[in-house]
């Protein structure tokens, strides 16, 4: 049977019929009708989509997800152990490295099909465990530990639950993630037998450049990036301005602390990024796009490198695409890893080839952009929604989601939840759905305290904002803010103040350094928080003033970074300390008047004492004593003298009888 790439150029040589030459290439491909010159096309076309599909399989078919977050589980391990028992059975099997699709805590997962049968998902599938598994599911046996659900097929089904089913994906609804973890990211021929390249071919072909910019504009499609800016609106701006050259960046630069959706996406469906870009690029008037990436990607690199190069092969980049007229360069550029260039003035220098510092606006990049020519920044998520929403239309896109949030977003779910991964819910989804029947709940019998999201830039959402829809206005009444998507839970255990202590030295730490608001009120903020979190035997002098005058104007600090910072890194640096103090100010009243952290997580603040029942005057304490605060005879209980103790906590950790409290 001949690739599809061959069917293709076949199509550009044969015509529908004489008078009107087939020029959507994708289309044909899929369902187009016989052509005359090849009426054996049909059929080949047929049996080349069913078996990219994999709706049923000639013989015993693994998938393994092999994501960045699957390697990390150690999934290579487990692909050699399926070619090991491959090998010693003397059993012809199809390996398929997939990408992550989505629940990263039960990594390595590993999918099996037999001929004539649903394709099976099993969950934490280590090499040690290969031999058995698949030994029982060719027996006919499923191992009700490991299994996580059967994909729905047109076969019979087993006596097993659903996959779509799981309390995991169940309430999502996955339009940018739909093929992530389903198909091979690195086939062309997968991506197009499952839809891909005709939203493109049916824009390049039937939507004139100004009507694209309508479409998505009627849709209420918003960058999923940051502020949540109408795309259709940014895509016009441009559009009007005058000028020889435009270009389109997609910001692949994630840098927020927990997020990860645009390396999953990129891994696992990189062709959807690229026909995204492409039918951006034709909206706006640009002939060359690039793809500002992290380095840090290796494997999200490769995958979209390679898709780049397959779609200039099969014509769907390049000169004249599918004979529309349309010209598209992609080009891929490497970030070195610095937070700022996510902003998107500092991107553009940083592609420019200058150092990455933000730049003020007016004018807008859409006006004055890359090279000082109108460009379009959007992400990863917002491209990467393109192609569906072609696919459907612009109406039925935007009956998903709230008055002004429409569509889905995609979150990466982490910290203290059971189920961590990468989420794609409806807009006007509660955060409680997506922490508490997606994610599980907090393990461990711990209570909810907070939950972080919008990383840096953003805010945190305590227990009585639970039931928040998720949209951008929303989110911002709380004093939150959708961002990227990051959203890291946090349990009992934490301490707000050391949360917001994170965030500001993250933020101070990769500060561009450009407008003093920023460069110097976010270390100061910083020095305060510090201060919080220190003993008083660790200070001299006039230092337990200094720190409460600090504690006095630490709100204020914040609003004065806000307002006066020169770009979106420096306003919203603020954001995870007033958010803390909105509403938990007691931890804050808690560290600063009783010096005290009662999640225990403030090492400087905590007070040892040794229980006299558990003690048994080992001396061992005593001896790793760097102060010499621990007294006692040999075989009876000792104590510490806290006015000695400078509390670095060695006692806790060489105590053999866990005699050592810390409070």
């Amino acid at each position: 049977m001949r690739s599809l790439k061959e069917q293709l150029t076949c199509c550009t040589k044969c015509s529908h019929s004489p008078e009107k030459p087939c020029r959507d290439l994708a289309k044909c491909l899929l369902d187009g009708p016989v052509c005359h010159t090849h009426p054996e096309a049909h059929e080949e076309r047929r049996k080349s989509v069913q078996a990219l599909l994999r709706t049923d399989v000639d013989r015993p078919t693994v998938y393994v997800g092999m994501g960045t977050c699957g390697i990390g589980a150690r999934a290579d391990r487990t692909m050699e152990a399926v070619q090991h028992w491959a090998e010693t059975r003397n059993i012809e099997v199809d390996r398929v490295a997939v990408a992550c699709i989505g629940l990263c805590s039960a990594e390595p997962l590993v999918d099996i099909q037999l001929p004539g049968c649903p394709r099976v998902s099993f969950q934490k599938v280590t090499a040690d465990k290969v031999e058995a598994l698949l030994d029982d599911v060719l027996a006919g046996k499923l191992s009700s530990e490991l299994m996580l659900g059967q994909f729905r097929s047109q076969h019979k089904a087993y006596d097993a639950p659903f996959l779509d089913e799981h309390p995991f994906f169940k309430p999502q609804m996955r339009w940018v993630l739909k093929n992530c973890g389903i198909i091979n990211p690195t086939s062309i021929d997968e991506y197009i037998a499952h839809g891909g390249y005709q939203a493109l071919s049916k824009t390049l072909l039937t939507t004139p450049p100004q009507d694209a910019c309508d479409l998505v504009e009627k849709s209420g499609l918003r960058g999923r990036g940051g502020g949540g800016f109408p795309a259709g609106t940014k895509w016009k701006f441009a559009r009007k301005t005058v000028s020889e050259q435009k270009y389109l960046i997609c910001n692949a630069d994630e840098g927020d602390p927990g997020a990860f959706m645009d390396r999953a996406v990129i891994e696992g469906d990189p062709h959807r990024l690229v026909e995204g870009m492409a039918i951006a690029a034709y909206a706006i008037g640009a002939r060359k796009a690039y793809v500002y990436i992290r380095a840090e990607y290796p494997l999200a690199i490769k995958h979209i490198r390679k898709a780049i190069d397959d779609a200039k092969a099969y014509g769907f980049l390049g000169r004249n695409i599918l004979d529309s007229g349309f010209d598209l360069e992609i080009v891929i550029k490497q970030g070195a890893g610095a937070f700022v260039c996510g902003e998107e003035t500092a991107l553009m220098h940083s592609i420019e080839g200058r150092r990455g510092m933000p730049r003020p606006r007016p004018p807008f990049p859409a006006v004055r952009g890359l090279f000082g020519k109108p460009t379009v920044i959007n992400n990863v998520e917002t491209l990467a929604n393109l192609p569906h929403l072609i696919d459907i239309g612009a109406e039925q896109f935007a009956t998903l989601g709230t008055k002004s949030s429409k569509g889905t977003k995609v979150f990466a779910l982490s910290g203290k939840v059971a189920r961590t991964g990468l989420v794609e819910v409806a807009m006007g989804t509660t955060m409680r759905q997506i922490i508490f029947d997606i994610g599980g709940g907090v393990p461990n019998g711990k209570k909810y305290k907070a939950a972080q999201i919008g990383g840096p830039s953003g805010g945190c959402i305590p227990t009585e904002h639970l039931d928040i829809d998720v949209d951008y206005e929303s989110l911002k009444q709380v004093g939150a803010m959708m961002g990227s998507g990051g959203l890291v839970v946090m349990d009992e255990s934490t301490c707000m103040v050391d949360v917001a202590k994170f965030f500001m030295d993250f933020i101070q730490r990769e500060s561009c350094g450009k407008c003093i608001p920023c460069r110097e009120g976010t270390r100061r903020m910083l020095e305060i928080l510090t201060a919080l979190s220190r003993s008083r035997r660790n200070e001299t002098g006039t230092a337990a003033l200094t720190r409460f005058q600090g504690v006095m104007n630490l709100t204020s600090l914040a609003e004065v970074i806000r307002d006066t910072s020169l770009c979106g890194l420096g306003q919203t640096a603020s954001n995870p300390v007033l958010s803390t103090l909105r509403y938990f100010r007691h931890e804050y009243e808690e560290h600063v008047f009783e010096r005290h952290c009662s999640a225990g997580v403030c090492k400087e603040l905590l007070h040892y004492t040794i229980d006299a029942n558990k003690c048994t005057g080992c001396t061992l304490c005593a001896k790793k004593c760097p102060s010499e605060a621990i007294m006692g005879t040999l075989k009876t209980p000792h104590y510490i003298v806290e006015d000695k103790c400078i509390g670095c906590g060695t006692c806790v950790d060489v105590c053999r009888k866990d005699a050592v409290k810390a409070a």
